[in-house]
């Protein structure tokens, strides 16, 4: 009996018992996986993608040697039917059968595959460009609620992809509890700093409630985002585009720097209504902030990624019933 469990630890090491999805975002040229477990680092085993390439997410008896021989074979132009076929085929590590796996390649189409000896519940369901998966799930209402809450979300890839994630925790994710999640999302020259393509790579490893952490990571990972791109777009003298982008940030970020910021873009495109509502915000969040609009200090000390500071501020200052507005006291 001690013989039989031993030879059966290497198969049950290799498990990676959870829930996937990977998509393909058109409009913005992202390919991205995210996926949680009741297993520790799964970032480290399932996600894999590669801008103008696609994406592999590799799971339940685990080979992980799917991610990067798969990326591999789509970059040399083989499409994501013919890359599961071939990793399928040249697979050296048996048993094979409790294998999961789930392509997109670079046009959006989608492959994936269940075997029949994968944990229960486990199976896959499949969107226009997207697939939701998992092994050891509460049920198939997991990945029935992940592609409904996919299609269902607006905005960019990542937030489809969060909702596809939290849908399926709701649901009942995986049937052994809660411990990592990861979301990985590429882009051409679409991450931060220099060269860089991936838009986000986040990871919780172990936490009890990995889901609402590897959201306050994103809202990070966007705010940053986003900042850099209120800098490049004021840069190119797309105004509009970059208080689009301010708006983001203080979306995800909504500290007083970021209202403050907000508030000198849209008051220098025109609309002081708004502009008022972003001051009294950052008034509201950090009263301090009031010293910035204060003659003797603002045209000197506009909050950071303002661009263009001290004549934003100079306008504001001498426009006496916009101030009056805004503090209707003085």
């Amino acid at each position: 009996m001690l013989g039989l469990l031993l030879a059966a630890l290497p198969v049950l090491a290799a498990d990676v018992n959870t829930f996937s999805i990977v998509a393909y975002d058109p409009v913005n040229g992202d390919w991205g996986v995210t996926v949680a477990s009741k297993y520790f680092s799964v970032g480290a085993v399932v996600p894999w993608a590669e801008a103008g390439v696609g994406a592999v997410a590799t799971q339940a008896n685990v080979n992980v040697g799917y991610g990067p021989r798969g990326l591999e074979l789509l970059r040399q132009g083989l499409t994501a039917r013919q890359v599961l076929a071939k990793l399928l085929a040249e697979d050296q590590f048996p048993p094979t059968d409790g294998r999961q796996v789930a392509i997109v390649d670079r046009t959006g189409s989608i492959a994936a595959y269940t075997g029949p000896a994968a944990q229960k519940w486990a199976g896959d369901k499949q969107g226009k460009t997207w697939s939701a998966q998992g092994n050891l799930l509460a049920g198939p209402q997991v990945v029935e609620a992940m592609g409904k809450a996919f299609e269902a979300t607006e905005g960019e890839l990542a937030e489809k992809l969060f909702a596809a994630l939290k849908a399926g925790d709701a649901a009942g994710g995986d049937s052994r509890g809660k411990q990592s999640a990861s979301m990985l999302i590429v882009r051409k020259g679409g991450g931060r700093n220099i060269n860089n393509d991936r838009y986000l790579y986040l990871n919780v490893d172990d936490n009890p409630e990995p889901i609402p952490e590897l959201r306050r990571l994103l809202d990070l990972n966007l705010s940053e985002l986003y900042r850099g791109k209120v800098f490049s777009l004021r840069s190119a003298g797309k105004d509009h585009e970059a208080r689009d982008a301010a708006a983001k940030v203080a979306q995800y970020h909504p500290d007083a720097a970021a209202y403050m910021t907000l508030g000198q873009m849209d008051y220098n495109l025109g609309d002081k209504p708004a502009a008022l509502a972003d001051f009294r915000k950052a008034l509201q969040l950090d009263p301090g902030m009031r010293q910035r609009l204060q003659p003797s200090t603002a045209a000197a000390s506009a909050p950071p990624g303002a661009g263009g500071r001290g004549q934003g501020y100079r306008a504001i200052l001498e426009d006496k019933d916009f101030l009056k507005q805004l503090f209707p006291e003085n």
